[in-house]
């Protein structure tokens, strides 16, 4: 049975912290993730930030999963955004200052994708907050109650966790 075990680590992720507002929080997170090219230190971060609230992780970590899949599409939206910070002479002494702190250049904030993206994804991380909450509280309380009837999701879950659900 070592072949459900990731399984069961997805199940298991998608049920506990489940609350509206947790599930809401890991979409955000994701969508930021997901929006951010790997590869740097932004990314890490925003991964460790995920994996260190109690959020969903699993609406998290799928939600990066989507969105990175969309977001080299983004990429001639994200470009100019990027550029426009970049270029900005008020920011100017700012860009140095970082790009000047020891670690500061792994995050590749000077890449006008990565920049653009990451403010891309923190433009949006509040709306997608707001607009996921109220869908997450109507359908998921619907949807873990007729999944906690199936017999597999009580072997995914366990009995304990597939009793909660329903």
């Amino acid at each position: 049975m070592f072949f459900l075990r990731p399984l069961r680590f997805l199940a298991r992720a998608l049920v506990q912290d489940n609350t509206p507002t947790q599930m809401a929080l890991g979409f955000a997170l994701g969508l930021m993730i997901g929006l951010v090219p790997k590869g740097n230190l932004i990314a890490i971060t925003l991964m460790i930030v995920l994996g260190s609230l109690r959020v969903n992780l699993g609406v998290g970590m799928l939600t990066a999963l989507g969105v990175s899949w969309l977001g080299p599409l983004l990429d001639n939206l994200t470009h100019p955004i990027g550029q426009t910070l970049l270029a900005n002479e008020a920011l100017t002494s700012f860009w140095t200052e970082l790009y000047n702190m020891p670690v500061a250049p792994w995050t590749k904030f000077n890449n006008t994708i990565v920049l653009g993206s990451f403010a891309l994804g923190a433009a949006l991380a509040l709306p997608a907050f707001f607009v996921s909450r109220p869908l997450f509280a109507k359908y998921v309380p619907d949807l873990s109650e007729r999944l906690g009837k199936y017999r597999l999701a009580q072997l995914l879950l366990g009995t304990e966790l597939a009793a909660k659900m329903s």
